[in-house]
């Protein structure tokens, strides 16, 4: 087989709503070979070609010698109210990234690809915002082939869970999204199929760091074949 139709990729993150349809594409995608995913407890509306690895994010020395793929994908994220507080919430969004992304490096993963956040900086105030950009920084100190870091605007999509505040910022996104122009243009919300598309296009755009803001990410999802 073409070595570029044999690919083998992980997901972490798969239960969430861009997970869900990064999972999605990536096993209805020819160009690979087999399609895992790292969850806390198996999903069963996954297509059946996709394998389910269960493990407690807690624990993840226990799996990661089974971090094992050509393309690495994180999905994770969570919110500090869900978490319970801030450093529950950094131990997550960030440590939990670093860890896995660690593990893909030393096992020769070719390309690591991580959603982050739009606004993302190390510098930032906001401490949503600063741990996403601490994690892109960490991530940046392990080797990889492709480096790929998404920052999504406001995501649309039926999560399987409430999220209050963010409802709330999807509906202000929408009505403002006729001015989000020019420069602030990738301040308008985008779809987690797009993001989910663009991540896949990512893998394979070979070597280099590729940092893409939201109006970047749906152009590219757009471009996709």
């Amino acid at each position: 087989m073409n070595e570029t139709l044999s690919k083998t990729a992980i997901v972490f993150g798969a239960s969430g709503l861009v997970g869900r349809f990064l999972t999605e594409e990536l096993a209805h995608d020819a160009r690979y070979s087999s399609v895992t995913v790292f969850v806390r407890k198996e999903i069963s509306t996954f297509p059946k070609n996709v394998r389910q690895v269960t493990f407690n994010p807690e624990s993840i020395q226990e799996v990661t010698d089974k971090i094992i793929a050509d393309h690495v994908y994180c999905c994770i994220g969570t919110t500090r109210k869900k978490a319970g507080s801030n450093e529950k919430f950094y131990k997550t969004d960030h440590d939990l990234v670093e860890r896995i992304a660690q593990a893909a490096s030393i096992n020769k993963a070719s390309a690591f690809i991580v959603v982050s956040s739009i606004g993302a900086s190390a510098e930032s105030g906001n401490f949503y915002l600063k741990t996403k950009g601490q994690m892109e920084n960490s991530i940046r100190t392990f080797n990889f082939s492709n480096l790929s870091i998404l920052r999504p605007s406001v995501l649309l999509g039926i999560r399987h869970e409430s999220r209050f505040g963010e409802e709330i910022g999807k509906k202000l996104a929408i009505i403002l999204t006729p001015v989000l122009v020019g420069k602030i243009r990738k301040y308008r919300p985008i779809h987690a199929a797009a993001v989910a598309k663009a991540m896949v296009s990512c893998a394979f755009k070979g070597k280099g760091e590729f940092v893409l803001e939201s109006d970047e990410i749906e152009k590219l999802s757009q471009n996709t074949n």
